[in-house]
């Protein structure tokens, strides 16, 4: 407890000069921004890694494609959001817009140009990461969608929303499923983080062209959620 206390005092206090140079720096272009943004997530893989001996390997390297496309990635932690910026290369993330109101944080989260939803607009949230994903995916970046919406307990899911599907479908991309055991060792809530190692599984990219996208929805969901029991090892 100790070491997470130590560890997470360390980031939030990264937080305020890192966003400020992510801002400094945006005049040149989003993508100065956005690697100035990795540079933090380095960083914070760093400190967890020292001090609560926290770290993380990538299964399935081999079929990452070479042009962007759409991850479902499951969500279980805060360490996924962090990690997520050393697994693809330049990428947007969908996420709820009141992020960008918490200062320092959410203007440097702004700064990197996401596609911020609100979670009530219900279709319209849907039809707003569909256009503003296809400008993203058009210009050369991956975009990352947490389909459940919100952090699930470890062992526990939700039907997952539609939005990254249609996205994929009208950009005529493909789709990357992402399983990790993340909530395992940093945990939704409360400061503890226990020490080992997160997986992060990458599947085979999926293509949902002329797929139904709740058909298609259930499948990707299938497999995530069997890759995460598998990586959590039968953990209730």
């Amino acid at each position: 407890m100790i070491r997470s206390i130590v560890f997470t005092t360390l980031m939030f206090i990264t937080v305020p000069p890192w966003a400020a140079v992510v801002l400094i720096v945006r005049p040149f272009g989003v993508r100065a921004s956005y690697r100035v943004a990795v540079s933090w997530a380095r960083l914070i893989n760093r400190l967890c890694r020292s001090i609560c001996k926290l770290d993380f390997r990538i299964e399935g390297l081999e079929h990452l494609p070479a042009t962007p496309g759409v991850v479902l990635m499951k969500h279980s932690s805060a360490y996924e959001t962090i990690i997520q910026m050393l697994l693809f290369p330049d990428q947007c993330w969908v996420l709820k817009r009141e992020l960008l109101w918490v200062p320092f944080f959410g203007w440097g989260l702004a700064a990197v140009r996401p596609i911020a939803i609100n979670r009530q607009a219900g279709s319209g949230a849907v039809l707003q990461v569909v256009e503003q994903g296809k400008r993203q995916l058009a210009d050369g970046r991956w975009v990352v969608v947490f389909p459940e919406g919100t952090r699930m307990a470890p062992g526990k899911t939700r039907r997952y929303g539609i939005s990254g599907t249609l996205l994929a479908q009208k950009a005529a991309v493909q789709v990357l499923p992402v399983a990790h055991n993340a909530g395992d060792f940093w945990p939704r809530r409360g400061l503890r983080k226990r020490p080992g190692t997160v997986i992060f599984r990458i599947g085979a990219p999926l293509d949902p062209a002329g797929r139904d996208p709740r058909q298609f929805n259930e499948e990707v969901q299938r497999w995530i959620e069997a890759q995460v029991a598998e990586l959590r090892g039968g953990r209730s």
